[in-house]
């Protein structure tokens, strides 16, 4: 069974979660701050934080940071009043894998956490083979899940994990925005451009040296991204 954490400040909006999820086979844990959410998953096993933005004592954004400095596994999804695309961008840009609008409709915030929930537990399985995917010193074992760059771990949330195997698995070879979502996301591409652009930025900071001239991840100008043959 997974244990789903559900932190916002509207206690009628974490109960009504509750129900949806709990009807589902999750078990759920409630906080209301960002400080409480912490606490309960410093003491507990969480698969999944649904996380309100705006909240009173820690918000969000602070909680997000503060969770991906000791985990960077752990699937997050924003929940968000707001709908601008620069609210979206910034919960990604701090390390949400997901997010999800206010008013939300039930279907969408269920399959959005199965949807994660299929990522977590496919980085967390042991591969039955010896994959490992190679380009110069960048290196995928798939067996251990672990990404290396000239012999130095690189931590990635799953979402980047996923993302950047893709691409090395098949280096040399370009996939366009949508073809990336589809891969990674399992879901139609609608609205992808903005958010698979922020993971390859995320990726980009993490394994290139100077990430406005990377070696490895390329952009092919109005096609998509390729990891370099090497």
């Amino acid at each position: 069974m997974y244990t789903i954490l559900v932190c916002d400040d509207d206690k009628d909006i974490v109960d009504a979660i509750q129900i949806y999820l709990s009807q589902e086979g999750y078990q759920i844990l409630k906080a209301y701050n960002g400080i409480e959410a912490l606490q309960i998953i410093s003491s507990n096993e969480v698969h999944l934080v649904l996380l309100d933005i705006m909240m009173p004592e820690m918000d969000g954004i602070r909680t997000t940071i503060k969770l991906r400095e000791n985990n960077s596994s752990l699937p997050i999804i924003f929940l968000s009043a707001k709908s601008e695309d620069s609210d979206k961008v910034l919960g990604l840009n701090i390390g949400a894998d997901d997010y999800i609008s206010k008013p939300f409709n039930p279907l969408e915030l269920i399959a959005r956490v199965k949807s994660s929930l299929r990522r977590y537990t496919k980085l967390g399985s042991i591969a039955e083979e010896n994959n490992v995917y190679r380009s110069g010193g960048l290196v995928v074992n798939d067996e251990h899940k672990e990404v290396y760059l000239d012999d130095e771990p690189i931590k990635l949330t799953p979402i980047e994990y996923n993302l950047l195997k893709l691409l090395v698995k098949n280096k040399g070879k370009v996939f366009s925005i949508h073809e990336i979502y589809e891969q990674i996301w399992n879901e139609p591409s609608y609205g992808a451009d903005n958010i698979v652009a922020v993971h390859i930025r995320h990726i980009r900071e993490k394994i290139e040296i100077n990430p406005k001239e990377p070696k490895y991840l390329k952009v092919a100008w109005g096609i998509g991204y390729k990891i370099e043959s090497y």
